[in-house]
């Protein structure tokens, strides 16, 4: 119908990938769409307390494979696709990106656009490897658009074949949608409280990790490293912060042996942001990674980082100007990087503060969403 808004469909598997990436830029483009949000959940209502007026269509979109259950969700975005006719379908994550696409696809969406986070087969072997990746580019060639969330996961899936660099892009300098700088910033009153909650001295030195716990993310590595590290030093503390996908809050216990009372567990949260103020490093050892938002938002905290050189960080972390990089898997540098910064307060401000100007400056959501309205427009025209 002349002069009607066009119709978009975002599809996730999950409400934790709305509420951590999606917020502002589904509330944005409510203002000019009509917008309607598909994913795995039971409460239709779950973006009413953010203020968020849009239509939500339960899909159950597991993350794990499930042949029964995707052919079942398939069908179902099939339906959804075919009855509403969107002008725009817009997933992220891989699992809800292939059903998405295929199933957009199949309906004849016309425009079908695809964010690639990071790959799962990145660290897989042999068959998995290759299946999981035959999976991707099956994805990517169903989709009509596709973006990458830091550039060079995108050169990385040019040079392994999955993407073309023409259909390809990237949304200014990385990320899925930025960071909310007014939530994530420095902020004593929450340092002082958090530390309180987690028996950490004020002039305690707190490394902190947040996001999944499991083998990918470099747990294990992390906790060894802290656990050598604290036979020299007892003003140390790790804090591990996120739900424990692969118990590894067990492998961490037993790592750090004798030094776990110096070690703070915490599940799942829905204000990282406390957590990030109270920190002195964020520590993000990862074997793979799309782009690591959470490394931004601890660095508009004002928080240096520990991370791997992998693609997707070195996008994120700057080395020895927002943080210090070392190889994935290198327990032995990231101890002796713990122990630097650690034993240099004045290193560490200067670290954070260069972190936080460029969050700022590169990463602030409203550049990311104003970003992906534009690129809207040009797909939509």
């Amino acid at each position: 119908m002349k002069g009607a808004k066009p119709r978009v469909c975002f599809v996730v598997a999950t409400e934790i990938t709305v509420t951590a990436f999606l917020l502002d830029q589904i509330r944005t483009a409510a203002k000019t769409h009509d917008v309607c949000v598909a994913l795995n959940t039971r409460n239709n209502a779950f973006l009413a307390p953010y203020e968020i007026n849009v239509e939500v269509v339960p899909v159950a979109i597991e993350r794990k494979i499930k042949p029964l259950a995707d052919l079942a969700a398939l069908f179902a975005l099939y339906r959804l696709f075919c009855a509403r006719r969107f002008d725009l379908i817009h997933s992220v994550s891989p699992k809800a990106g292939l059903l998405a696409m295929l199933a957009g696809f199949l309906a004849g969406v016309p425009r079908r656009l695809h964010v690639f986070t990071g790959q799962v087969w990145v660290t897989r072997r042999g068959l998995s490897r290759f299946f999981l990746k035959s999976l991707d580019r099956l994805l990517a060639a169903l989709a009509t658009h596709l973006l990458a969330d830091s550039p060079s996961q995108r050169d990385f899936l040019v040079a392994d074949g999955v993407v073309t660099a023409t259909k390809c892009t990237v949304l200014g300098k990385g990320s899925i949608s930025g960071v909310n700088t007014a939530r994530f910033q420095p902020d004593a009153a929450a340092r002082d409280m958090v530390r309180l909650e987690l028996a950490v001295p004020a002039d305690g030195v707190l490394f902190l990790y947040l996001g999944r716990l499991n083998r990918d993310k470099g747990i294990a590595d992390l906790a060894a490293a802290f656990a050598n590290l604290c036979r020299s030093r007892d003003d140390i503390w790790l804090a591990l912060v996120g739900p424990d996908e692969e118990n590894m809050a067990t492998l961490a216990r037993q790592l750090c042996g004798a030094h776990a009372d110096h070690l703070r567990l915490v599940d799942y949260t829905n204000t990282p942001q406390r957590y990030m103020a109270a920190a002195d490093v964020f520590c993000l050892p990862s074997y793979r990674e799309g782009f690591g938002t959470v490394v931004i938002e601890a660095a508009a905290c004002g928080v240096a980082a520990i991370a791997s050189r992998i693609y997707g960080l070195t996008d994120a972390v700057i080395d020895a100007e927002t943080g210090l990089l070392h190889a994935a898997g290198d327990v032995a540098t990231i101890e002796t990087m713990m122990a630097r910064l650690a034993g240099d307060r004045a290193l560490r401000q200067r670290l954070g503060a260069a972190a936080r100007n460029r969050a700022c400056a590169d990463f602030a959501m409203p550049v990311l969403t104003s970003a992906l309205l534009v690129f809207y427009a040009k797909m939509l025209n």
